[in-house]
């Protein structure tokens, strides 16, 4: 038995040693994670339960999607996937109204949402997806749709958490952290609906850049890449046959030592960049 665990740990572990399915298992499992003291001594421990959860729960899907009893199937759009999640009466809808060109029921009873809503915000001619996650409880793994719902949650981006109060907040990154779920994540705290954009913009990790031809003025809507990304992997969203027939490229903006400056497939973006290509 590992040391330095809490008799809530030890208890989960017993009904995880008896247990006879694999969601009793996940369930007790989840409960022993959650009952380790958070700390370095205790971060080995940690590792190996939330690797047992990560191979069972692989194994449910996989089971779920040969049945076919995954309820839930929503395409990506856009540059990036949003998740607001959150509790009951929390302002999810309302936020994601507010984001969006959704409109979602909004009431003052709990629950309302019972499936997940979407939107897309229009950051600079950038599309986002944006998807309300219905209200997250205790244990909400075992709930009804609870693992098709965290799918989303996982598959997403970034998170925008909205809660009413400190207890409802640690329940959030509870469930987050005993599902293996570990994205950028904003607070919602009823920001200006800009400034939250412009929040979410900075979080999500990508920048946007402008194409343009010789002569002509930059190109609309403007492309969306990772953060990290160069002249070539633009150019690999552009036209593949760029790279091998580039002679140079042009600059403008906050990655340029000035105005129009020639550069290579190596030279660093940032966001807002201008790029004209001249080929062979």
């Amino acid at each position: 038995m590992p040391t330095n665990v809490g008799y809530e740990y030890i208890e989960a572990e017993k009904k995880y040693l008896q247990a006879k399915t694999p969601q009793e298992k996940l369930l007790y499992l989840q409960e022993m994670l959650r009952g380790v003291p958070k700390h370095k001594g205790t971060e080995s421990l940690q590792k190996q339960l939330k690797q047992k959860l990560s191979k069972l729960k692989a194994q449910l899907e996989d089971k779920r999607k040969k049945t076919g009893t995954s309820k839930y199937v929503l395409k990506r759009e856009g540059a990036a996937r949003i998740c607001i999640v959150g509790t009951t009466n929390s302002g999810k809808s309302t936020l994601l109204t507010k984001l969006t060109n959704a409109r979602p029921i909004i009431a003052e009873y709990e629950f309302t949402t019972k499936t997940p809503e979407q939107g897309i915000i229009d950051y600079k001619g950038i599309k986002l997806q944006v998807i309300e996650i219905p209200a997250i409880v205790k244990d909400f793994y075992h709930k009804e749709n609870g693992p098709e719902l965290l799918a989303i949650i996982r598959d997403s981006d970034m998170i925008i958490l909205t809660f009413k109060n400190e207890e409802e907040r640690k329940m959030l990154f509870e469930e987050l952290y005993i599902n293996n779920i570990e994205l950028p994540t904003l607070y919602y705290y009823n920001e200006e609906v800009n400034k939250l954009r412009e929040l979410v913009w900075q979080r999500i990790g990508l920048i946007h850049v402008f194409t343009k031809m010789p002569g002509k003025k930059p190109s609309y809507p403007p492309i969306a890449l990772e953060k990290s990304s160069n002249v070539k992997n633009l150019a690999e969203v552009v036209h593949k046959d760029f790279i091998k027939n580039l002679k140079y490229a042009k600059v403008w903006g906050k990655s340029a030592k000035h105005e129009g400056q020639s550069v290579g497939l190596n030279h660093k973006l940032m966001d807002g960049d201008i790029i004209e290509f001249h080929t062979k």
